[in-house]
């Protein structure tokens, strides 16, 4: 059993506009803009990180803003829902929040005893902000978001799957143990980590698979805390039969990519070297920051991208 897992690093997603993307993420939901890169594969994409104040793992969702894409259809093979943890008693502000925003699919409910409100984001991401203690973690507080009601980072992430069995063989071989069960949804938790350290299962026997697009989610990470324990990870899958990519530098972390056999892209990436390797704290997230092989094109990579707010 691999014992280096933290709990999640970052979400990934896709998104259709720019500009959009970012004023929900900054503005509706009040997180901070950690960093603004783009795209290794498409330098004409941005790479928009948000998060805590300095990005902390366990607190980051990012975003490729493709421009004109087609929105994703829902359904099984993805992760359907990425949760965020609030501090106890906040989701009334937060309702009437979004309900003020013009935010879609407001629908309170409960699990495993935590008082959840899911919705909607711009392109149909599904969301969940979930009740929990602070768990040492502070909110950002950089918005108009009060600290006692602030996103404190992630809760964790709902999967759903047409057959569960597999992916839950392969969630307690990198650590997680199983919970509990509340009708189709199971919960896995790891110990040890950070505070992001759910994933749920819910098994949808039947259900179409879904099409990714704007608002699906492309990928999502675990954190490990340094190279060392990311070979380590990348050694025992590959022994277990996945193929797992070489490492590869992110910049602000190492990682390695399998398709998990529920269909959902899995990342392992290292708590090194952070956010702020190239920027300071209290400037993250202001300049276009470009990775090594794309910044003697900066002249024509910066027309490309579209202006989005500081």
């Amino acid at each position: 059993m691999i014992k280096d897992i933290k709990g999640l690093h970052h979400v990934t997603s896709m998104a259709a506009d720019a500009a959009e993307n970012n004023q929900f993420f900054t503005r509706t939901l009040g997180l901070r803009r950690v960093k603004k890169t783009v795209n290794f594969d498409a330098p004409e994409v941005y790479h928009l990180y948000y998060g805590d104040e300095i990005g902390t793992p366990g607190s980051v969702m990012t975003y490729f803003p493709f421009g004109r894409m087609p929105q994703g259809k829902r359904g099984t093979g993805e992760v359907g829902v990425t949760e965020f943890a609030v501090p106890e008693g906040a989701l009334d502000f937060w309702k009437e929040r979004l309900a003020d925003s013009g935010v879609s699919g407001l629908t309170e409910n409960s699990f495993l005893g935590e008082k959840r409100l899911e919705f909607d984001g711009p392109d149909g991401d599904g969301f969940a902000l979930v009740e929990s203690a602070d768990r040492g973690r502070t909110a950002w507080t950089g918005a108009d978001v009060p600290e006692e009601a602030g996103i404190l980072g992630f809760h964790g992430a709902r999967m759903r799957l047409r057959d569960s069995a597999a992916t839950a063989e392969l969630l307690t071989f990198m650590g997680y143990s199983k919970d509990e069960t509340d009708g189709d949804v199971t919960r896995y938790r790891i110990e040890g980590g950070n505070a992001a350290d759910t994933i749920d299962l819910e098994t949808v026997a039947g259900g179409k698979a879904a099409s990714q697009g704007a608002g699906s989610v492309h990928h999502i990470a675990f954190a490990v805390e340094d190279r060392a324990a990311q070979l380590r990870v990348r050694e025992a899958l590959v022994d277990t039969g996945y193929q797992v990519t070489p490492v590869i530098d992110r910049d602000y972390f190492w990682a390695i990519y399998f398709r998990t056999p529920g269909g959902v892209l899995f990342e392992i990436a290292t708590n090194e070297p952070g956010f702020d390797r190239d920027e300071d704290t209290a400037h993250l997230g202001q300049a276009l920051k470009l990775p090594t092989r794309y910044e003697p094109y900066r002249d024509q990579i910066e027309p490309l991208l579209p202006a989005i707010e500081a």
